[in-house]
């Protein structure tokens, strides 16, 4: 992968639009195992849900769609070197890998339950979002803590292209 100094702004816009909508659906799912358990027939849950289910089904289906440009951007155009050594940087760099990992099993299985029909990974999925909303906030205290405490200039490279 190549190194660079920060991101372009397609990567930095894809970020933010990224985590703006993770955001949006993980508020957005309240009566989402209901509205499964509709569509996939259970008779017993027949009530539709206080919110359009399609709604967070189809944000989903685009945060994976973004994720996905996201990782080949990566790829195509190199990110930024961890700005630490050592464990610092390690667990910098093991912390992106997470936050990707959970970016990309949330909606998968989120998809699989919806169209794929597998009402047990309902439960993953949800735990999964929650998994993700925990670690994309303690990813954004660092930079905060980066900004304020450090002053690296680590979160600015996500607000300036370069």
């Amino acid at each position: 992968m190549k190194t660079r100094t920060g991101y372009s702004g397609l990567q930095i816009l894809l970020h933010w639009a990224t985590a703006v909508l993770v955001v949006f659906n993980w508020f957005y799912s309240d009566g989402m195992g209901r509205a499964l358990r509709a569509h996939l027939g259970d008779a017993a849950s027949s009530r539709p849900p206080s919110m359009n289910p399609d709604i967070h089904v189809w944000t989903g289906v685009v945060v994976l769609g973004l994720v996905l440009l996201r990782l080949a951007l990566r790829a195509v155009q190199g990110t930024p070197r961890a700005v630490s050594d050592g464990w610092v940087g390690r667990a910098a760099v093991w912390g992106h890998r997470l936050l990707y990992v959970l970016l990309l099993a949330t909606p998968l299985l989120g998809i699989a339950a919806w169209f794929g029909g597998v009402k047990a990974l309902g439960d993953p999925h949800e735990l999964a979002a929650d998994a993700l909303l925990w670690v994309a906030g303690a990813h954004a205290i660092v930079a905060l803590w980066h900004h304020h405490v450090l002053h690296d200039r680590v979160l600015l490279r996500m607000v300036r292209p370069e």
